[in-house]
């Protein structure tokens, strides 16, 4: 045997699972197909948002939240419908990962010494009845030093454990297959890729140099999802969502290929909910790209006016931040793949954050007096240089230049000038007085009771017209890749399970490539902060079972 344990992908999910697993006292070898840069993998671009339930940071701001509650929405977002089947073990695996968010998540990582900024976020609002989709209450917590701070304490174990003889990095090595021997997965096969100094994130060389075999007891399978790979996205659309977008950016760099789901799938573990995918639609074309087609999600706040190619505004609860995937299958029925937000200077100073470590940098970078400035008002610094050099963006003094140069920008010329503007004027018209029909200005004066909101992420209600609250801004949005909901299915151990339902000896999955799960812990939506906590999560798990397996 090489190892005890050979886990495939470094990102957080493998780190996770390695880190358990040395210290446990086993032997690992960590493999991935990227050179050393990408270490920590997606989770370390990300806004490090995570899901808790009854935190302190939430009680601090007045929140009331609890297990009950937080169940309630996981149950009425993910929408489970076939528990006797493919959801079967998600739906085990969301009570876990709630139970989890609930209880030991904050204090476990927190005695890592990892921190949370104080505010907490309110992402997918929903929008819908009480037992349907959205976070009843703010739970987004934003990690202190965004997704690198939550790499960090898992890299610095993992480091430790190489420094003491117990994980080697096996970097550009390629996994093409699981060997099997009686019925047991007991190692993996690929190609050794020839070195490679790029930058993290960026695509790099797939030369191969040489063939390799690495025989364990077990296999923990950590290699992500698909949103990398457009033509596996298009193969997998939804029919529900209609036909795939013709054009689409991408949210992950180019090696988040999605091929180890099948290599597993290959050796007898079976893949699920495969129809099942978060992807985003307020994406914008990074003016200073990493990988290749990068986009940047804009999370923005409830004021800015939704329209589609057409012009036409979006219907009731499609709002800025309230229902993601609900966005999307309204979206792909209008025959375009792309809308826009139509807003004020106003509203984009306090409404506008962007999506991953490198667009916030004082998060990242831990300056509070810089954090600080966020409240004092100003367009951050990134979203400066987006208004600035962003191809998707038009900034004008007047409607008529603003329609001329969304027009200009598409080619398209969909947009009507009187159309636009008869719809802009009639929503003006409500922000009179305190009573209104319009459901949008309802949200963003309720969202302003909330101390968060008001504090960094609401505009006061203004009229979008108003010459004081100006220049306009309109932002062309993209069918922006990320995430898989589907995946291996797994035990609540991370067992990979086989299509009747027993465990396939020697194999383990975690992370996205296992749904976050159980092969699907989200169902049909996420409430957001659970992408990398799903990967911690999972990770910790497939580690300590793999550890108490093997001998």
């Amino acid at each position: 045997m090489d190892a005890d344990v050979i886990v495939v992908g470094a990102g957080l999910a493998g780190l996770a699972a390695t880190a358990e697993l040395a210290d446990a006292g086993k032997k690992v070898l960590l493999l991935d197909q990227e050179p050393e840069a990408s270490l920590g993998g997606q989770a370390f671009w990300s806004f490090g948002g995570l899901m808790f339930v009854d935190s302190p940071e939430q009680r601090r701001m007045g929140i009331k939240d609890s297990r009950d509650l937080a169940l309630q929405d996981w149950l009425g977002s993910a929408g489970f419908d076939r528990l006797d089947d493919e959801d079967k073990w998600a739906r085990q695996w969301a009570e876990a990962y709630v139970d989890f968010a609930a209880g030991e998540k904050r204090p476990w990582l927190h005695a890592q010494g990892v921190r949370f900024f104080p505010v907490v976020g309110w992402a997918e609002r929903g929008g819908y009845n009480a037992d349907g989709h959205g976070n009843s209450v703010p739970r987004f917590h934003i990690t202190w030093g965004t997704g690198p701070g939550l790499v960090a304490p898992f890299e610095r174990r993992v480091r430790e454990a190489v420094a003491n003889g117990l994980v080697e990095f096996r970097f550009r090595h390629r996994v093409d297959e699981l060997t099997v021997t009686g019925g047991v997965v007991d190692g993996v096969s690929g190609q050794v890729l020839e070195p490679s100094d790029v930058a993290r994130g960026q695509a790099s060389s797939r030369v191969e140099v040489s063939e390799f075999q690495l025989r364990a007891q077990a296999v923990i399978v950590t290699s992500g999802g698909i949103g990398g790979n457009h033509d596996l996205v298009r193969a997998q659309w939804p029919k529900r969502m209609g036909e795939p977008p013709r054009r689409m950016i991408s949210g992950v760099p180019a090696h988040v290929d999605g091929r180890m789901l099948g290599i597993t799938e290959q050796a007898g573990g079976r893949y699920v909910n495969r129809d099942r995918m978060w992807h985003y639609t307020e994406g914008i074309q990074n003016w200073d790209p990493i990988w290749p087609s990068h986009g940047i999600r804009i999370l923005p706040g409830p004021s800015s006016l939704w329209f589609d190619a057409t012009g036409k505004r979006l219907p009731v609860p499609l709002f800025p931040g309230f229902d993601t995937l609900g966005t999307l299958e309204h979206i792909m029925t209008t025959g375009y793949d792309y809308t826009w937000f139509v807003l004020t200077q106003k509203i984009i100073e306090k409404e506008f954050a962007l999506s991953g470590q490198e667009q916030n940098p004082d998060l990242t970078g831990k300056d509070i007096k810089a954090v600080l400035g966020r409240a004092r008002g100003g367009a951050t610094a990134p979203v400066r240089a987006f208004m600035d050099k962003g191809a998707d963006f038009v900034v004008r003094s007047n409607l008529p230049d603003l329609v001329r140069g969304m027009n200009d920008l598409t080619g398209d010329n969909l947009i009507d000038l009187d159309a636009l503007e008869r719809q802009i004027r009639a929503r003006d018209r409500e922000i009179a007085n305190s009573f209104t029909k319009d459901l949008q200005i309802t949200a963003l004066r309720g969202a302003r009771n909330y101390r968060g909101d008001k504090l960094i992420r609401v505009a006061p209600p203004h009229e979008i017209l108003d010459p004081k609250a100006g220049p306009l801004i309109a932002v062309r949005l993209n069918i922006l890749t990320r995430k898989s909901l589907g995946g291996l299915q797994t035990d609540l151990d991370s067992r990979v399970l086989r299509a009747d339902g027993t465990p396939l000896p020697g194999v383990y999955a975690a992370g996205e490539v296992a749904g976050f799960g159980g092969g699907g812990v989200h169902g049909y939506r996420s409430l957001e902060g659970t992408f990398v906590g799903g990967c911690l999560f999972t990770g910790r798990t497939a580690g300590r079972a793999a550890a108490k397996a093997v001998v």
